[in-house]
Order: C-alpha cells, then structure tokens, then sequence
C-alpha cells in the first residue's frame, strides 16, 4: 500500500519549519492542530453512537467488549480496558484490551507484531471470542494485518465488530460491520500517529465504554455509582456521590454505604427511597440496576 497517500502520513505544511521553532511556537501550533480532532470526530458521532448500541446489547446478554491494536492504538485499547474495573464496578474480563505482541508491547515495541494476521486471530481464540461478543478493532493507519486479522475472525463468528481508523476507505473499515473514520488531517511530526491520531483515537473509546456503561446503569445523573472503594481518595469519592445523589451528610453517606456492603448505588436507592438494603437491592434488580427506575418504581408503588 502507497503510504504516502494516506493523510496520516502526509506531511504538514503548517510545521515543515518545526525544528526551527521555539518551545512555545511548537506548544502553540501543536495546540492550534489538536482542535481540529474533535471538529473530526463529530462528522462520525452517528457511528460512534451505533457503537454504542452494539456494546450495550452485549453487555445486556453477558457479551464482552474487546479491543484490539498495535502500537499506540493497542495501549490506548488496553488503558481504556483497564480503566473500566474501578470506574463502573465490572469484572476485569469483561472489557479486554489486546495489542499486537502482547503485554511486553506496552512498554517496548515488538517488532513485526502488526503485520502478523493470524495472531490477531490467535490473541482472540485464547480469550475465547464469542458470538455475542463485541470487537473494536483500531487502526490509525486503517490497514493493520493483526486488526484486520481480528476482525476477520469476529466477523466469522458472528461477532459485531467495529473499526476506528484515522484514514478514509481505510481496510480496517471494509471489515467491520460499523466503521468509525475520523480523518484530523496531517500530524505535526509527519507519520506520528501518537498525536492528534491518538487523542482522536482515545476520546472515541472514552465515548463507547462510557456511552455503554451508562447505558447498563452505572450512572445515577452524571455520577459514577458503581466507584469501587479501592484506595482513601476513591472512598471520599463515594462518599460524596452519595451526598450529592440523596443530599446527605458524609456521616449519613458513610453509615449507609456500610450498610450497603460498600455497594454505593444500593446505599443511594436506600437514602432516597427509604428501604433497607435488602428491599432496596430487590427494586434495583427489577430495574435491572438503574438507580433512577429503582426510585421510580419506589414512588409509583
């Protein structure tokens, strides 16, 4: 494939003096080109809301989300995993991140790991890809042989499968059943995918783990109610979820977290309904964990 016509790979015409340029000329044209990511990003807000949806149906039937790349793109893929355990209280398997010559390649690049297809197949047998399962395959280049391998085998397997690329009529986005092309335009450093390719790449997946988990009931407003208490900060943060959702004292917020086992949306369906935990836990699992059903099922009884 011709490199040079991808935009990714272009080069810039507003840094081609870059190595002339003082600190804060290169801080003002790296910023000035980082705003045009999320004018990129809005032009496919409808696949990303598609992605979305598909997540969501997953996680409704037990799916999984995984995420598969190389280089940039699979740390970004395996940091957005990762991220997932504290911030909405899932099992660590149920959003995975793979990358392209495995954990080494987080820290050191593996080379030769990218172009090797079939392993981007192999990687996904040995978590055991399902059919109700969902894949997002990321790509800047849109052409990675161990995405585009990945894919493949989701595919084959029924799986819905979802491509992010930084390129237009990117490979990666003839696979996928939903592709997500967002074209920022040339890097300031020509080929360096780790910039304004990156930042596009990482708000996208922000906006489909979050846009899912939401959409399951790990929000109550815009609060995280399903924080798991692991360190002091995390456990003042529930603390002062809970204050915010039921207009509690932190004495209050703190009794009743403990009396919820540590669990801080039942503490919350507890405060504002006026149950206890165990009638509290019964209105969530009707409401199949959303916080705000839970009340109103309270308020309609």
């Amino acid at each position: 494939m011709d490199l040079s016509r991808m935009t990714t790979e272009r080069r810039n015409q507003a840094t081609l003096d870059l190595d002339t340029m003082t600190a804060l000329e290169i801080a003002t044209v790296m910023n000035r080109e980082d705003r045009n990511v999320p004018l990129a990003i809005e032009k496919a807000l409808p696949q990303i809301a598609a992605a979305i949806e598909a997540v969501e149906a997953a996680f409704l039937q037990g799916g999984r989300l995984f995420y598969t790349g190389a280089g940039t793109s699979g740390r970004l893929g395996v940091l957005d995993a990762s991220e997932c355990p504290p911030t909405f209280g899932v099992p660590g398997e149920m959003v995975v991140g793979l990358i392209a010559g495995g954990d080494r390649a987080l820290r050191f690049p593996i080379e030769g790991a990218e172009d090797d297809g079939e392993q981007g197949k192999k990687d996904l047998e040995a978590h055991g890809l399902r059919e109700k399962d969902v894949l997002v395959g990321i790509a800047a280049s849109g052409r990675t042989p161990y995405v585009i391998g990945g894919l493949e085998y989701a595919n084959s397997l029924g799986c819905k499968t979802v491509s992010i690329a930084c390129n237009r009529e990117s490979a990666v986005g003839k696979v996928a059943k939903i592709s997500i092309e967002v074209e920022v335009g040339p890097e300031v450093l020509t080929g360096s995918t780790r910039l304004k390719s990156g930042t596009a790449q990482k708000l996208i997946l922000n906006m489909i783990s979050t846009g899912a988990m939401v959409r399951i009931g790990k929000a109550y407003q815009n609060l995280m109610v399903d924080v798991v208490q692991s360190n002091e900060k995390l456990q003042v943060r529930a603390e002062n979820i809970v204050m915010e959702a039921a207009g509690v004292e932190r004495e209050k917020a703190r009794e009743t977290i403990d009396a919820a086992d540590g669990r801080v949306k039942l503490a919350i369906v507890m405060l504002l309904t006026g149950r206890d935990a165990g009638e509290a836990q019964a209105l969530l699992e009707k409401s199949g964990g959303h916080v705000r059903q839970a009340i109103g099922q309270q308020a309609g009884a």
